[in-house]
């Protein structure tokens, strides 16, 4: 019986605390799904389980047969033959990173340390106001999913406050959980998500500006 075999039998305590299913994503996080790990045996170490959409977004994870983990040790995702596809080292308590050529940092990590998904530019796109201090509405704003180079094209719709079109937003896009307002001259304005329809300008004044969908 192989080394690996025999781990799989008989799981010790941090493998046992693996068990179950957590995220699997890149450091964005806009590319993520589940993985599920097994205290089964199989041919190269623990079973696990990906979700159907996994090997779509992270292909070479069709190489992956099982799974193994010690005290003091890398999870280690391994091929069938039990070489190691991917290296996990516990950077915080529930969050493990591994690098990986031409995919940067990816993650393992339970839904407590995950948080809620970053909302993707599919979910934001439509008709967003602009407001401003006491909750006036200054710009009414469409972001539409017309690429613009790496981005996507903003209409600006008048009446529109001079506030705003001093800055010419031109392009928009969604950077690491928030969204990114661009103008023709590189400048930018950036919002972080307080709820799912509103979005608020970053860093925070005492003016503040958000953006509201309609």
């Amino acid at each position: 019986m192989s080394g690996n075999a025999a781990l799989a039998q008989a799981p010790n305590e941090a493998a046992k605390a693996l068990v179950g299913t957590w995220e699997f994503s890149n450091a964005d996080r806009d590319k993520l799904c589940t993985i599920t790990f097994r205290a089964d045996a199989n041919a190269a170490g623990m079973r696990l389980e990906f979700d159907r959409g996994c090997a779509a977004l992270f292909p070479f994870i069709r190489e992956v047969a099982g799974w193994t983990f010690a005290e003091g040790d890398f999870l280690r995702l391994v091929d069938a033959s039990g070489k190691p596809v991917l290296e996990f080292s516990e950077v915080e308590s529930g969050v493990y990173e591994a690098p990986r050529p031409g995919e940067g940092i990816l993650f393992i990590q339970n839904a407590g340390a995950a948080g809620p998904a970053p909302r993707t530019a599919e979910q934001v796109t439509g008709e967003w106001a602009i407001i401003r201090g006491a909750g006036t509405t200054i710009c009414t704003l469409t972001l539409s999913n017309t690429a613009a180079g790496p981005d996507f094209a903003i209409q600006v719709k008048p009446p529109c406050d001079a506030f705003v079109t001093r800055f010419g937003p031109v392009t928009w896009r969604i950077d690491r959980g928030e969204m990114v307002l661009k103008s023709a001259r590189g400048q930018t304005w950036r919002f972080e998500e307080s709820d799912a329809t509103t979005w608020r300008r970053i860093p925070q004044t005492a003016d503040p500006v958000l953006l509201v969908r309609r």
